[in-house]
């Protein structure tokens, strides 16, 4: 068993609490002195230790919904199984910005979306958002692929339905930023794929890279918001592994647009629509890991596994004998900052098993707890002071 106190003061002696602003290089010029110091304590984080995250922990579990709770109460899956929150907690912007709701439950989701932030970052935890954006001609789901991103970009159309979504999100982010809340910002992402309206399936290049640009000048430039690191994740399933680098750069918007670089991996850890033996898989991941650090490390930037599972776990040694020891493979993989799993849907409201991490009594619970145990792992309660607040 780790002792967390020791984890966390050895961690710290090799992390900057008040970093120069000289030697941080966000993609916003005028970051918050906060938000630097974040990034640098996450860069030097890289190789020393593993950061774990899971979707929307707070908001259900497989058998729990908010119903279940008292007032103010917090629960975790990922909680009830080994004792701690995860370290990197994933949010979705539409849980804060949905414009079919009226304004009453907007703010009644943006109150306890806040609350539950502000908490976050007073225990340490790293608090990352991405956002399923609702198609922009009408609202319609976010996985109808009807062409349009041309009519959003600017001097399309519906660019004043792009903006307005923006100023939405911008005037949340600034609530964060009010309280020195620095975040993980992952727009467009899986942009590689063919199953949302801003992929490469419905839109060209060119104009995937306008809608990212004018999303990050947007937010900096025009509604002042300096508390996001931005993140950039392509999906594993569209990129030929044997030419890595060419298939994970359609519809990079430059080094200058970007903080994080990562990488959406279902592919190579089950799939089912993958036929590729379970063995190759292996190895594939592998290499999808270290091609990811090794473009992050000649930008200089940080890289993550930003999204990743497999969907009910029924391998019940997966996280130590896959994930883990895919990330310990080497010293270039050991620099994979974090990897976030999915969601764990409530079974009783859904009707079916669609969870990426263990509920108690899961067959691979005491795999998680011996995967939380190792000594590289971080969950929330092992985290060093990555805001430099104490």
């Amino acid at each position: 068993m780790k002792h967390p106190f020791l984890i966390s003061l050895i961690l710290a002696c090799s992390l900057s609490c008040a970093p120069e602003p000289s030697f941080v290089q966000l993609v916003d010029a005028n970051a918050t002195e906060a938000t630097k110091t974040f990034y640098k304590n996450l860069q030097d984080l890289q190789g020393k230790g593993l950061m774990f995250g899971h979707q929307a922990t707070l908001e259900y579990g497989y058998t729990w919904t908010q119903a279940d709770l008292a007032p103010g109460e917090l629960r975790s899956d990922v909680k009830d199984v080994t004792g701690s929150f995860p370290s990197v907690y994933g949010f979705a912007v539409n849980a804060v910005v949905n414009l079919s709701w009226d304004e009453e439950r907007r703010e009644a989701a943006r109150q306890r979306q806040f609350a539950w932030d502000k908490g976050i970052a007073e225990r340490g935890g790293v608090i990352t958002y991405e956002w399923h954006m609702p198609h922009p001609d009408g609202g319609r789901s976010f996985y109808d692929t009807t062409a349009v991103v041309h009519r959003i970009i600017p001097g399309g159309d519906l660019h004043d339905v792009l903006k307005t979504n923006i100023d939405h999100a911008a005037a949340y982010f600034k609530m964060l930023e009010a309280e020195n809340i620095p975040i993980l910002f992952r727009p467009w992402h899986e942009h590689n794929g063919d199953w949302f309206w801003w992929c490469k399936g419905s839109t060209s290049e060119d104009d995937f890279i306008a809608l990212w640009r004018f999303t990050v000048d947007y937010l900096k430039n025009e509604k002042d918001v300096h508390n996001l690191i931005y993140a950039y994740s392509p999906d594993r399933s569209r990129i030929n592994i044997d030419d890595f680098k060419t298939g994970y750069m359609w519809g990079y918007p430059g080094d200058e647009y970007v903080d994080l670089i990562g990488l959406d991996n279902y592919w190579d850890l089950g799939h089912p629509a993958n036929p590729t033996p379970a063995d190759e898989q292996l190895v594939n991941l592998r290499r999808s890991l270290e091609y990811t650090v090794n473009i992050a490390d000649s930008k200089g930037k940080i890289a993550a596994l930003t999204e990743t599972g497999l969907e009910a776990i029924p391998n019940p040694r997966w996280w130590t004998d896959i994930m883990l020891s895919s990330i310990l493979h080497n010293d270039t993989t050991k620099r994979i900052s974090y990897f976030l799993v999915w969601r764990n849907a409530n079974r009783a409201r859904e009707n079916r098993d669609h969870f990426y991490v263990p509920y108690p009594g899961q067959v691979s619970a005491e795999n998680f707890v011996e995967f939380k145990n190792h000594p590289f792992v971080l969950f929330e309660d092992e985290l060093p002071d990555l805001y430099g607040r104490r």
